[in-house]
């Protein structure tokens, strides 16, 4: 191990993780908290959802991290959030929600039970997952452009930070730009009015009701979108980046996560897609073997995002998202340069990595499952078509 890479050995996992976790937190988390009030769940229950789901994701990822030495990084379902926004509550309330969601859990445990699943996974072309990684960056890599030109005041200082330390510090320059960035936060954004008044976590037991109509309208549709949407993506995640993690223990496991946070309000926990790349990537660490500190980390990190899940929630709510957002795209250039550069290495199968790239970051969704998938789904066609008759 060299001295460059012996100092990087802590800070920079640590750090990598730290910044997933407060992107994945506040870039998602009022869509939690809405999908959750539209299901049914009173104030006081959606809360809890948040705080179980944000605690729950939080050990799983630890859990499995310390197990396979892999930076695996575990966050709840966004898709599965959002498909609650527009499906509105069920009949028998939220209770029957509930009971949609631990039906969803256990499709999701036996999904990992099934090793026809695993090994279709792993049958994807390294050049498709890239391409695919490549567009589920692509979005958030934008934003310190966005940011700059939406607030130069603010932004400037993090990139002009982060391109001088990458100069001459290179591996300073992700967690000089977080420094400055929480700098600029704490000075920008005040603590909100009564943040403070109900800090302690105050978890909610739901008693779970099964309705068919429950079952049919969120437990199918939610298992589908987390499934293509989240476990999927992140699976090729960490493909991309030369991990090949054993599928059952993480299906299996997140699933009956999920029947945890179900019980306590919350809906699924599933692998990260975007913020997995910040654990996952060159950026988290030289050394792949050492990765896994930063998944750790984060784990950690949404632990205590949980706890503090009122405050946190109404203090990452009143910062400016996009700068958020844009030293996150500053920390994962590198992982894109990675991705396009593996997905476009094999000159046969560019065209269908190119189609995967540009489905993945079109954002184009249908029957509520995004882009990610589909982007496979059109790139895996035209690879496909290519070796016809071959």
């Amino acid at each position: 191990m060299t001295a460059e890479t012996s100092r990087a050995s802590l800070l920079q996992p640590v750090t990598a993780g730290l910044l997933a976790a407060i992107v994945g937190f506040g870039s998602s988390f009022p869509i939690v908290l809405q999908g959750l009030a539209a299901a049914g769940a009173s104030p006081a229950e959606a809360a809890s959802g948040l705080i179980a789901l944000s605690v729950v994701m939080g050990l799983l990822g630890i859990l499995l991290s310390l197990r396979t030495s892999m930076p695996i990084s575990v966050a709840w379902s966004t898709p599965g959030a959002a498909l609650l926004v527009s499906t509105g509550i069920p009949e028998g309330g939220y209770a029957a929600a509930v009971g949609a969601f631990l039906v969803a859990a256990l499709l999701v445990v036996l999904a990992g039970v099934w090793r026809g699943f695993g090994r279709a996974v792993a049958a994807i072309p390294a050049s498709l997952a890239n391409a695919m990684l490549a567009g589920v960056l692509l979005d958030l890599c934008l934003a310190p452009v966005r940011a700059v030109g939406a607030m130069p005041a603010l932004a400037l200082p993090i990139v002009l930070v982060w391109a001088l330390a990458w100069r001459f510090a290179r591996l300073w320059a992700v967690p000089l730009a977080v420094l400055v960035t929480a700098v600029i936060v704490l000075i920008w954004t005040p603590v909100p009015e009564g943040a403070l008044a109900d800090i302690l976590p105050r978890p909610v037991l739901v008693m779970p009701v099964l309705s068919l109509d429950a079952v049919v309208g969120i437990a199918l549709p939610m298992f589908l979108v987390t499934m293509a949407s989240q476990n999927v993506p992140g699976l090729a995640v960490l493909r991309a980046n030369g991990y090949q993690p054993d599928v059952q223990p993480i299906f299996v496991t997140s699933g009956l996560a999920s029947m945890v946070t179900g019980l306590f309000g919350g809906h699924l926990v599933n692998l990260a897609a975007i913020t997995a790349a910040l654990c996952a990537g060159p950026e988290a660490h030289p050394d792949p073997g050492r990765r896994w500190v930063a998944a750790v980390t984060n784990g950690a990190g949404y632990v205590l995002l949980g706890l503090f899940a009122g405050f946190a929630a109404a203090f990452i709510a009143a910062s400016p998202p996009l700068l958020i957002q844009a030293v996150a795209g500053l920390a994962l250039l590198g992982a894109l340069g990675s991705a396009l550069s593996g997905a476009l290495a094999k000159e046969s199968e560019r065209l269908p990595a190119i189609m995967t790239f540009v489905i993945t970051a079109s954002g184009v969704s249908f029957f509520g499952i995004g882009g990610a998938f589909w982007g496979l789904v059109g790139g895996g066609a035209m690879l496909a078509l290519a070796r016809t008759g071959r």
